[in-house]
């Protein structure tokens, strides 16, 4: 028997895979799932709002590309508005605006290759 933790959206759960000898052996059942555990929040430092960064942090859900920048510096934005487009996948995410604010900085354009979480704007 092996433990493992797995993590699925988010959720951590505890699982205990038996190993069998062979393949050709009679199908394995899946060992019961445990309820699942909460994942520890991960808190870092708030960071200066300098160099023109806002305190709202708008970060890229995954790695993609910027097919489209909607907003500009200085706009102001609903809660829900779309500030960019990206392409993840072969399909396009839009990136709204976590919360109503005024566009503090946009830290890409359209084109640009990102990683998941960086920072694509920010908000104040």
């Amino acid at each position: 028997m092996k433990s493992y933790k797995i993590t699925v959206n988010g959720n951590v759960y505890d699982v205990v895979v038996e190993e069998t000898g062979s393949v050709a052996s009679a199908p394995i059942a899946a060992a019961p799932i445990a309820a699942p555990v909460a994942a520890p929040k991960q808190t870092a430092a708030p960071a200066p709002a300098a160099g023109g960064e806002g305190k709202i942090k708008v970060n890229a859900p995954m790695p993609g590309k910027i097919l489209a920048v909607k907003t500009s510096v200085g706009a102001s934005v609903a809660k829900g508005e779309v500030i960019m487009v990206l392409e993840a996948m072969k399909m396009e995410n839009e990136i709204v605006a976590p919360e109503a604010g005024t566009v503090a900085s946009i830290s890409c354009k359209e084109g640009d290759a990102v990683e998941a979480g960086s920072v694509l704007a920010s908000l104040n």
